[in-house]
């Protein structure tokens, strides 16, 4: 296959494409493009146009590419690995991982309804795995321990912690909505003892609601999924909104009642 290289010559590239993702990796130096299974592109195609639609080359590095590789290997369950690492690990962000799952979905490579299902049940496992860490060893000494991964602050725990104080098992809900508290708030959780049944309902109800928004977003946006990454503090600030309007109403229903028993 000879496709037009960008000087106008033709450039030699052996075709190798992903079953899952549909799109290549690396960059436009060293296109090498797997053909693997019975992926529907097993013809020629202008890979230099394909990449300038796409934006693949450039756009599938760093956690983005780690992300499709998995995802090419393990399919809707390397998007549950993923969701699961994340919540373990904070640095690795959803907003990247979830909009690009969402995108492949609409490519034909996986089943959105299992990405949905794969994505919730890795991130309850991490935060399983969160909560049984601060049951049995407290919230002092787990945030100790887990301070020392990288780039992840003792300060990131404590804000977490906080807001479970604060909150209680509203947090748990809320929290999985937030950046900064999602990924930790079942630390202070099991380290408090939270009801394992209403910890899990809250975290898959929570979860569910986030992933969701991601996913459906990515999948609407397809090629554009990676504008999630770049707007999703404008999602924080709604779910911040709308969290405020939820204490709002809390504290008036709360009002109403004292002075009803009042009478």
């Amino acid at each position: 296959m000879l496709p037009e290289g960008l000087d106008g010559h033709s450039v030699e590239v052996e075709a190798q494409w992903s079953p899952i993702t549909g799109l290549p990796f690396g960059n436009v130096s060293s296109l090498r493009f797997r053909l693997l299974r019975h992926h529907p592109l097993r013809t020629e195609i202008d890979l230099i146009s394909l990449l300038k639609a796409t934006a693949a080359a450039d756009e599938l590095t760093g956690i983005v590419g780690i992300a499709a590789q998995v995802i090419e290997a393990l399919g809707e369950w390397g998007v549950g690995l993923l969701t699961l690492l994340e919540t373990v690990f904070p640095p690795i962000p959803s907003e990247v991982i979830l909009p690009l799952a969402g995108f492949l979905t609409q490519q034909g490579g996986m089943n959105l309804i299992l990405v949905f299902l794969t994505s919730t049940l890795g991130a309850y496992a991490g935060a399983m795995l969160l909560y049984w860490l601060g049951y049995k060893v407290g919230l002092e000494r787990s945030i100790k321990l887990l301070s020392k991964l990288p780039l992840v602050d003792r300060e990131d725990y404590e804000k977490a912690a906080k807001w479970f104080e604060r909150h209680g098992k509203s947090a748990i809900f809320f929290g999985r909505l937030l950046p900064g508290v999602r990924s930790l708030i079942s630390l202070p959780a099991g380290a408090e003892r939270m009801n394992l049944a209403t910890f899990s309902i809250f975290t898959v109800a929570g979860t569910g609601v986030w992933n969701a928004l991601l996913i459906g977003a990515g999948a609407l946006l397809g090629k554009q999924y990676h504008l999630v990454d770049q707007y999703s503090r404008f999602l924080n600030y709604a779910v911040y909104a709308g969290l405020a309007a939820f204490i709002v109403w809390l504290i008036i229903r709360r009002i109403k009642k004292r002075k009803e028993s009042a009478r």
